[in-house]
């Protein structure tokens, strides 16, 4: 019904903004990401918006760009994510780094947004991991989700991504920094070249 609303923004709280659009207000559920991009109150906003049509409700959700709303439409497509939940995922995670996190199986970074356990984690990675390729990512993003697929594909590759979790570093970070070097090389090899490249990124 509505694809996106170019309006003054005239509210906005930790959850909500609101759009004037030729004298009417337009009221929207926004992620916290998106609310960080939107301009302050008198400003002009382009929202790209999803209309949830319930028994007893309609509600309204804006995104401050595409791949948000496409990330969003991806979530509520799975079992057990409603908008509400997919809203917090995207408060806590921007469409590139949920992307990282499924590729990664990191369902421990999904478990960061506000009420989402490590049932549903595992379910949004293992539903979404083969939609990844599908999203807008950014290039950078795209070249770290090739590197965390490249990591997997060797045993020493994967038991080397297993230490560095071990060592206290997310699945995404030891995924990218093994997926970087040469398969061939021994797990030992492995582990102490990731560590010596994600030291120089603290």
């Amino acid at each position: 019904m509505f694809y996106s609303l170019t309006g003054k923004v005239v509210y906005t709280d930790e959850s909500t903004i609101a759009v004037e659009c030729s004298g009417v207000a337009f009221s929207l559920t926004a992620s916290a990401n998106t609310l960080r991009k939107c301009g302050e109150t008198g400003s002009v906003q382009t929202l790209y918006t999803y209309l949830s049509v319930r028994e007893d409700a309609l509600d309204l959700f804006g995104f401050a760009d595409k791949s948000e709303l496409d990330c969003f439409k991806m979530l509520i497509g799975i079992t057990g994510v409603g908008p509400k939940a997919a809203i917090a995922i995207l408060s806590a995670l921007t469409p590139d780094a949920l992307a990282l996190a499924v590729a990664s199986e990191d369902a421990k970074a999904i478990t960061a947004a506000q009420g989402i356990g490590g049932k549903i984690a595992g379910r949004i990675v293992l539903e979404l991991k083969g939609k990844i390729d599908t999203l807008p990512l950014s290039g950078d993003t795209t070249g770290k989700v090739a590197d965390i697929k490249k990591s997997g594909i060797t045993y020493a590759g994967e038991e080397a991504v297993n230490a560095l979790v071990s060592l206290g570093f997310s699945r995404t970070e030891a995924g990218v920094a093994v997926g970087k070097l040469d398969g061939n090389l021994s797990t030992e090899e492995m582990i102490k070249r990731a560590l010596t490249m994600l030291a120089g990124k603290m």
